[in-house]
């Protein structure tokens, strides 16, 4: 899959180097940057925002090593979630299709005064890979 024109002229979506050295060190199972990726908002409240329904495109990375599930919206970390936290089994972790990878939970989830949907979807032509890996190192079946 061809990476996007911001990635390639600016690298835009590229991981920062103090975080994939992070990831490197924790022994990096998956891991696929430039990827074209969108933001949902589905009944979305947060302070100071509400949103019954939105769309952010932007330019990400996805990774999973042995100890995390990380994923960056643009340079800026949007999902890290360790494995061995109990909230790793309430994502919602599926491959829409052969080509996109779809992460979404309940807002509150991670912070308390947040409510409604978000849903996370990367285009990466290792979609199927990247859910079978999660299913293998988490030990249950993310997929819904």
């Amino acid at each position: 899959m061809k990476k996007p024109l911001l990635y390639r002229l600016f690298g835009i979506g590229k991981m920062p180097d103090r975080e994939a050295a992070t990831l490197r060190a924790e022994g990096v199972i998956f891991f696929d940057e430039a990827l074209k990726g969108s933001l949902t908002y589905h009944d979305f409240r947060a302070p100071g925002r509400y949103s019954n329904w939105r769309r952010v495109w932007f330019t990400g990375t996805l990774a999973l090593t042995k100890t995390r599930l990380a994923a960056f919206q643009n340079s800026r970390p949007a999902i890290d979630v360790p494995l061995a936290d109990a909230r790793i089994r309430e994502l919602k972790i599926s491959a829409e299709d052969e080509t996109t990878a779809l992460v979404a939970f309940d807002a509150g989830l991670f912070h308390a005064d947040w409510s409604g949907t978000l849903e996370y979807r990367f285009r990466t032509e290792r979609a199927r890979e990247f859910v079978e890996l999660i299913n293998a190192v988490t030990g249950q079946s993310l997929e819904t």
